[in-house]
């Protein structure tokens, strides 16, 4: 356990990229994080996170991909193995119900939804780091998918930006138990400040005032 304290008025959740294409059965990502997502109970963990964040005053910004849209990377050089796939599958596609958020995570009126990022981390080429500045955010907690793309690209840049980070066991998943290993046991120390458990964080939000 962290001795951090989460003062809500200083305090962000950034929840990334909860689209029903991760989230939901039937999306088009769903079946390669369904085995490690039903292990950590993701969804169950996720909906603790974001209500205990609510119930503490805690602003939550909502931090999307770029959805899929016909001549995304048209003439793009060097596209990602993630990328490239993105464009022949149309995830996260705008218009439709893989694009759209899951209905236990469709953003509130005083969230803040940040532009939609390109590729992994969502400061790169959006608006996040002028948004947490603009409320007065110095800890930062990261939650959603993927834990060892843009869970942890998001993340380590914030480190680089100077804010608090906090990483959450369990609101998170990747593609195999290997991968999210690495992003928690292996990677995140060297760039989060707090790696907690969902329990951890929910008892710390809980014992915030606003």
């Amino acid at each position: 356990m962290t001795d951090t304290q989460y003062d809500p008025a200083h305090t962000g959740l950034l929840l990334v990229d909860p689209y029903n294409d991760f989230l939901s059965e039937g999306g088009k990502v769903w079946p390669l994080v369904e085995e490690v997502a039903k292990e950590v109970g993701l969804l169950d963990n996720l909906r603790a996170v974001v209500a205990a964040a609510r119930a503490a005053g805690i602003q939550v910004f909502v931090v999307p991909h770029r959805r899929g849209r016909e001549g995304n990377y048209a003439n793009w050089n060097y596209l990602t193995r993630d990328q490239a796939a993105a464009k022949e599958n149309l995830v996260f596609e705008d218009g439709a119900w893989g694009g759209d958020w899951h209905p236990d995570f469709v953003p509130q009126a005083n969230d803040v939804v940040i532009h939609e990022h390109w590729a992994q981390s969502g400061f790169a080429n959006t608006d996040l780091d002028f948004q947490l500045k603009k409320h007065g955010i110095t800890h930062v907690v990261t939650v959603g998918m993927l834990a060892n793309s843009c869970i942890e690209s998001t993340s380590r840049f914030a480190m680089e930006l100077g804010y608090h980070v906090t990483l959450v066991r369990g609101a998170t998943a990747a593609f195999s138990r290997e991968l999210l290993h690495a992003a928690h046991e292996l990677n995140g120390p060297t760039y989060a400040h707090a790696i907690l458990s969902t329990d951890e964080l929910v008892t710390a939000f809980k014992g915030a005032h606003v």
